[in-house]
Parts: C-alpha cells; sequence; structure tokens
C-alpha cells in the first residue's frame, strides 16, 4: 500500500516481525530492488535482514546511539559484537 502513493521514503518498523526465514527472503529481495529508488529507514531486529540491506547502520542500546557505519564496521567494532550480536569480544 505504501508503495502505491509512490513515496519519496519508506519508514520501515521491524517488517520482517513474525516473518518464516522464506518470507523474510522474499521481503529483503523486494527491499533489495527498492534501493536506489527511495530512501529507505528500516528499524529491525533480523539482523541477516539488516546486514543484507543497509549501507548504514546505527546500533541503539537502551535508546542511544552506541555505533553508526558501514556494515562490516558494525560486523567487526568488538562493543557491538559483545553487546549486540552476542559474541564476545577477542
Amino acid at each position: 500500500m505504501a508503495l502505491a502513493a509512490k513515496p519519496k521514503f519508506l519508514l520501515l518498523d521491524e517488517p520482517m516481525a513474525g516473518m518464516s526465514v522464506q518470507e523474510s527472503a522474499a521481503v529483503i529481495d523486494l527491499l533489495k530492488g527498492l534501493k536506489g529508488r527511495y530512501t529507505i529507514l528500516l528499524v529491525e531486529h533480523d539482523m541477516d535482514a539488516v546486514f543484507a540491506l543497509a549501507d548504514r547502520i546505527s546500533v541503539l542500546v537502551y535508546g542511544r546511539v552506541m555505533f553508526t557505519g558501514t556494515p562490516d564496521e558494525i560486523r567487526n567494532h568488538p562493543e557491538v559484537r559483545a553487546v549486540y550480536l552476542g559474541e564476545e569480544t577477542v
């Protein structure tokens, strides 16, 4: 419905919530096709989707921005890995 209105900006709040792996993959493919045509702000906990779609990521902890960077910077940031991705720092 949002696309029918021909928006300039899409704000998506957890669009993959409650979806199966197959449904999430279909939404990811749809959003990949929209990149470049629309500005998209995605709020999402599905990190596979975030890493597949985002050019820049801001990680929030208790409502505050902990770090902003590229997907590779997020993956490799020791604090983000420890706090959000559930991995111990090395």
